[in-house]
């Protein structure tokens, strides 16, 4: 593929004028790749994931290209890099549903076949939304955040984005994880296959989470936490220890591990009897 030829990407990368010629063309190569699916933030690898700096770099060369444009829709006033509005092309051959209502996927964002997006949502530049997968009314995803196949990410849900530093890794939901409404998944969370994260739970690399099944405590490794494959997460809480705390009744939030999915049961099924079981 020619936008992965090095010399080409090194012209790019070392391009200072904004009315470059050729370097425009390469950005419209780029994020014409980038919504393909043919270049990507994040790879995964069997059970670890790594950036792409490259493509991180090649991110922010198309912000650092791109000259501020006033548009309007007549109601609206907007402005932004004039190389970044949303122009998704060949929608409905893949059947892709972005539905009215005040939704905006930003060019460089992949969305996949059959992926649906209710509005009003916003998947950002380098996002990657992979096929079958939902993502629900007032959603953000973030720049370089990565969602696997039919997952379904519900109302309200916050996944955030990491485009730097660019040898961070982004947040990624993996494939089939279910993400309640009013979620918060933030820098550094990697939400393992299968997944079920209940609504209101925030994650983030410095929340440590606690697993009642395996009684242990996980923890941010490398600035990474990792939701286990098939976890359930619900919003829990722990005591605080000090006089003052005991004194006061206070604890603190924190995300607890319920149980684990077993291979017959629906995401939503264990959700609701696990929240029943808690009432």
């Amino acid at each position: 593929m020619e936008i992965n030829a090095t010399e080409r990407i090194e012209r790019l990368l070392r391009a200072t004028s904004k009315v470059d010629e050729e370097a425009e063309a390469a950005v419209s190569e780029i994020l014409e790749a980038l919504e393909r699916g043919e270049l990507r933030c994040a790879v995964p690898g069997g059970c670890d994931w790594s950036v792409d700096i490259r493509v991180k770099q090649l991110i922010l060369s198309v912000f650092r290209l791109g000259h501020l444009e006033e548009r309007s829709d007549s109601v609206f006033d907007f402005c932004d890099k004039h190389n970044l509005w949303p122009e998704q092309k060949g929608l409905a051959s893949r059947g892709v549903r972005i539905v009215p209502g005040g939704t905006c996927v930003r060019r460089g964002a992949h969305i996949a076949r059959g992926v649906t997006v209710m509005p009003p949502s916003y998947v950002n530049i380098g996002a990657w939304v992979d096929e079958g997968s939902m993502v629900d009314s007032h959603v953000t995803v973030g720049s370089c955040a990565q969602i696997g196949k039919h997952c379904h990410i519900s109302a309200a849900a916050q996944i955030g984005g990491v485009l730097e530093p660019v040898g961070q890794l982004p947040v990624i939901v993996e494939d089939g994880a279910f993400v309640g409404g009013n979620v918060g998944i933030y820098e550094g969370t990697h939400v393992g296959r299968g997944a079920v994260v209940a609504s209101g739970v925030v994650l983030t690399r410095s929340t440590p989470i606690f697993d009642l099944v395996n009684e242990r405590v996980i923890r941010a490794e490398n600035g990474v936490l990792t939701v286990p494959e098939r976890a359930v997460v619900v919003s829990g809480a722990r005591a605080i220890r000090s006089p003052f705390g005991v004194e006061n009744g206070l604890s603190l939030y924190t995300p607890v591990i319920v149980k684990y999915r077993d291979e017959k049961t629906d995401a939503t099924t264990v959700l609701e009897s696990i929240l029943h079981a808690l009432d």
